[in-house]
């Protein structure tokens, strides 16, 4: 085997070997209810409809209908087994390193600078988020794509490169040469067959994600340098106009997703105005997030999922950062003819962080590890080749060098083992975060949100006020206060802030949606509908307004206007196994016979099954109700005792009570019947909304 492709081989199984413990780990609650766990269109897998809601939607505040494919194939293939959609990221991680490694190959013939660049792109802790995190499968997805683009440009350039001096030297004239005739086009193996593969390729990333409309001034560094298509390395106005032009459609591509993004996230209120956050303070803190950024590749610890936007940024902290951005890109110009890789690394590095590094302010971090997946490159390409230069000018022992490459090298497999572990779960993950942060009201809420799921109450309420504390005007604080209030059987004071969060953001509608579930607890039915309808008016897509509605007739006696709320929730959203289960539950265990519909419950107790993998007790119970209902007693007994089965390792000794006195009804081939009146509680696991 060739030394390249062992080298390439090595760097793809250390690769795969470090990040093969993400496999067993789950998913987060950050990010990932958007993209998978609670997102039905991508949970049905790659289907027509699927398909066409990925290139018009702007769920997430983004336009990557690339990303959303994505997700679905995972669906399709893996079902909602986190460990395979982490393998996945794994494997689009390696790829990258692989194709990284080949780019520089390619472009230099340099073989250790170029494995040493691959190496550290492949190691590096910061880059730990963007790899273990499901819902970065943006990041190494449009990386991909990014480098497949250079690796077709870079064969392009170097084709017509050659050309170009094989009719230089024919040419009887003593003026340069740039066009090619047609002749050398065909000489030079059609060239534009590489171009327009690099413009597909490129048209994908945009559409993984938008972040790299960079990419384009990216080939005019490698025009630069490696390449060497600026003669004499000095930038004169018809070299640069020519290059430039040269890639217009990369540059048309560039711009029109960026015009989309901004228009999404700006529809998606994701985009923060400039009096929340002003001009001055987006300055200061995109200077300081660069040599922030720069301090972290050099010494990463203490890196965090959030790093909050703060309210200030010192004086001094902001003039020291513009004294190392200024310092090292004037070392950067000065030396750009002898060690022009400095120049292109560095420029690499400031250019294609500029969509987020917070001009545009989206969200409320200051900075985030995920960001620096495709930057770093340029610096790992800049200190990579000037450890190379600085090694043969003072002539040290090749030994030396290659130790203090594996020192490093061995550093960061040991940063990068440690970062892993922090993303096991969600809990593990937002008190890292607290760790390394302060003032992070986003860890604060998003950790209460898993003491609140794992009824962890009185720990979640500490979470809440304290992310309150730090930001009142955040209505999401005050929506899962409301929330937790509402489990812990304080309904008053769960609705003062459900009417907080609506002043502060008063047209979402899972607000008026959650507030209406408590004003049903307290009585106040009429109000609570009035809120249910708000919901629906919100969004005509979102089926839980009718469900609550419906939930609520039923508890009012008003079981045919229930049955229409509750077939409409359906209708909006027909696989949803929540709904489908409780629906089928009514129709097959109602007292009142004239609401009973044992075949109608039968037909959604069999999908929410299915769709549920027949893995959730509640599901299994409507399902064994059902087959009763019909006359089905034995496949009745079957679903209950599978659901004693799940309820019983899951610990749900209440629940295991409740179907076993159903159990001893169906081996008496005796229907199940109750009321759903306002004294009945919920069935058993399933979510209020």
């Amino acid at each position: 085997m060739s030394r390249p492709r062992l080298i390439g081989l090595l760097l793809a199984l250390i690769t795969l070997l470090v990040y093969l413990p993400a496999s067993r780990d789950g998913f987060v609650n950050y990010d990932d209810q958007d993209y998978v766990t609670e997102n039905s269109a991508v949970q049905k897998g790659l289907t027509w409809p699927g398909i066409k809601w990925a290139f018009t939607t702007s769920h997430a505040s983004n336009w990557h209908p690339l990303t959303w494919l994505s997700h679905m194939a995972d669906c399709e293939l893996f079902a909602l087994n986190p460990g395979a959609h982490h393998l996945v990221n794994v494997l689009f991680h390696t790829a990258n390193v692989v194709l990284l490694f080949l780019l520089l190959l390619w472009l230099t013939g340099e073989l250790w600078p170029a494995a040493f660049v691959a190496a550290l792109f492949a190691w590096h802790p910061l880059h730990v988020e963007s790899v273990a995190w499901i819902s970065e499968r943006k990041d190494v997805l449009s990386t991909f794509f990014a480098l497949l683009t250079l690796l077709a440009y870079t064969r392009y350039a170097q084709h017509v490169t050659s050309a170009l001096c094989q009719v230089t030297r024919t040419n009887s004239t003593s003026s340069p040469v740039t066009r090619l005739p047609a002749e050398a086009l065909a000489k030079a193996g059609h060239p534009s067959r590489f171009y327009w593969l690099a413009l597909i390729f490129f048209a994908l990333g945009l559409m993984a994600k938008p972040m790299l409309v960079t990419l384009p001034f990216v080939m005019l560094l490698l025009d630069y340098w490696p390449l060497g298509r600026i003669p004499d390395y000095q930038f004169r106005i018809p070299d640069l106009k020519r290059l430039t032009l040269e890639k217009w459609p990369f540059f048309l591509l560039a711009s029109v997703s960026s015009l989309i993004t901004f228009l999404v996230q700006r529809g998606g209120e994701a985009v923060v105005s400039l009096e929340i956050v002003p001009p001055v303070l987006r300055l200061e803190n995109a200077l300081t997030a660069y040599a922030l950024y720069l301090l972290k590749t050099i010494w990463p610890v203490n890196l965090g999922v959030i790093y909050p936007l703060p309210r200030a940024i010192p004086w001094f902290a902001a003039l020291a950062a513009v004294a190392v951005l200024i310092s090292l890109s004037a070392a950067a110009w000065r030396t750009r003819k002898r060690s022009p890789y400095g120049l292109v690394g560095w420029l690499w590095f400031l250019g294609t962080l500029v969509p987020v590094i917070g001009l545009v302010q989206v969200g409320d971090a200051a900075m985030a590890d995920r960001y620096t997946y495709f930057p770093l490159i340029g610096v790992f390409l800049a200190v990579a080749f000037g450890i190379r230069d600085l090694a043969n000018r003072f002539q040290f022992p090749k030994p030396a060098v290659i130790a203090a490459a594996v020192m490093v090298l061995a550093g960061c497999l040991v940063l990068t083992e440690n970062q892993l572990r922090y993303w096991r779960d969600s809990e593990s993950l937002f008190i890292h975060a607290l760790a390394v942060t302060k003032d992070n009201y986003l860890a604060h809420l998003n950790l209460g949100t898993v003491f609140q799921k794992e009824g962890r109450l009185n720990e979640a309420l500490a979470e809440y006020h304290e992310a309150a504390r730090l930001s009142p005007g955040y209505f999401r604080v005050h929506s899962n206060l409301g929330s937790l209030l509402d489990d812990m059987g304080r309904p008053e004071e769960a609705l003062a802030e459900y009417r907080l969060a609506l002043r502060l953001k008063s047209n979402l509608p899972t607000l008026h949606d959650g507030m209406g579930i408590v004003l049903v607890e307290l009585g106040r039915f009429d109000e609570a509908m009035s809120e249910f309808a708000g919901a629906a008016r919100l969004d005509p897509a979102y089926p839980w307004p009718y469900f609550q509605m419906g939930k609520a007739l039923l508890g009012q006696g008003r079981d045919a206007e229930a049955i229409d709320k509750l077939r409409e929730a359906l209708r909006i959203n027909p696989d949803n196994y929540q709904i489908l289960a409780y629906v089928a539950r009514v129709l097959a265990a109602n007292e009142k016979p004239g609401v009973r519909d044992g075949q109608t419950a039968l037909v959604y107790a069999v999908k929410a099954n299915v769709l549920s993998d027949g893995t959730l007790p509640f599901v299994l119970d409507a399902l064994g109700m059902a087959c009763a209902e019909t006359g089905r007693f034995d496949d009745a007994q079957e679903a209950i005792k599978r659901a004693i089965k799940i309820a019983t390792v899951a610990g749900m000794k209440q629940d295991v009570a409740s179907l076993q006195q159903r159990l001893r009804l169906y081996q008496n081939h005796q229907p199940w019947r109750e009321s759903f009146l306002s004294t009945n509680t919920l069935p058993v696991d399933l979510p209020q909304n």
